[in-house]
């Protein structure tokens, strides 16, 4: 009676997990080509509603088994949901408070030809997400070492929409003068992004790369979760236990641990 009572819920949750997915899958394509396609509504309609419809009746008539096990895919896709959307928004918070504490890179380098900050030899390369401002490991570098390198990239790694990318997209290099460069490598996404490796090519650009005369510098941010507006308080402590545990930038990016340096800041979502 038992193993009959096992296989019986084991069934209703497969039953709820498998029409659930016809469904969600019937919507989300619908979504695409609407948006991405650019279909008109009604043909959207003529295509997908009577896959909605059938996928509808068999979704409800399996909900009937949600009491006998059916609830158990039903909470795993809803904290799966919680996880994903705080993750989502916490890292749009983030980029808010980034842009917040942040300064523009052109007004940045508009007033650095009058200061009289020192100059050291080497290449120093700054990992950021948005080149347009100013990276967070820059400005903590200037402000509590006093110097610059003598030649500084602010680099951008961006993933392509194609499983690799092409050799004539792979890197794009702008001179933004005093010795600074905006430098964009692009991977596929089936890709695993070897940056160093990848510097080696930029000699052809312009930038000559020397690994043993170049340090990386990233910002590591400390996540501190608070009662303010944006997410709630749990979903805050949610995104801050998986920033921390996520897999580091450095180790994704195939960054030498001997040529890094991390500044950490803390910041309060």
């Amino acid at each position: 009676v038992l193993g009959f009572q096992t296989s019986s819920n084991l069934a209703s949750a497969y039953g709820i997990a498998v029409t659930g997915t016809f469904l969600c899958t019937n919507v989300l394509a619908a979504v695409v080509f609407r948006r991405t396609y650019g279909w008109r509504r009604g043909a959207v309609m003529a295509v997908f509603g009577g896959f909605f419809v059938l996928d509808f009746i068999y979704f409800a008539a399996n909900a009937l088994k949600v009491p006998q096990g059916g609830w158990v895919p039903l909470v795993l896709g809803l904290a799966l949901v919680a996880l994903m959307t705080s993750w989502k928004r916490g890292r749009d918070l983030l980029l808010d408070r980034w842009k917040q504490d942040s300064l523009p890179l052109s007004s940045f380098l508009a007033r650095l030809p009058q200061s009289r900050t020192i100059r050291v030899p080497g290449m120093a390369i700054f990992m950021t997400g948005n080149s347009d401002y100013v990276p967070g490991a820059l400005l903590h570098n200037l402000k509590h070492n006093k110097v610059l390198h003598e030649r500084n990239v602010i680099l951008t790694v961006e993933t392509v929409e194609t499983p690799v990318a092409e050799q004539n997209e792979r890197t794009s290099v702008e001179s933004l003068g005093d010795n600074f460069y905006k430098l964009i490598l692009r991977f596929g996404f089936v890709e695993d992004p070897d940056v160093p490796q990848t510097l080696l090519t930029i000699g052809q650009c312009g930038l000559p790369f020397d690994l043993m005369d170049t340090t990386f510098f990233l910002s590591r941010e400390s996540i501190v979760a608070t009662d303010r507006p944006g997410m709630a308080l749990w979903r805050d402590k949610v995104f801050a236990f998986m920033q921390r545990n996520a897999i580091p930038a450095t180790a994704f990016f195939q960054i030498p641990g001997n040529r890094l340096v991390e500044l950490g800041t803390q910041v309060e979502i």
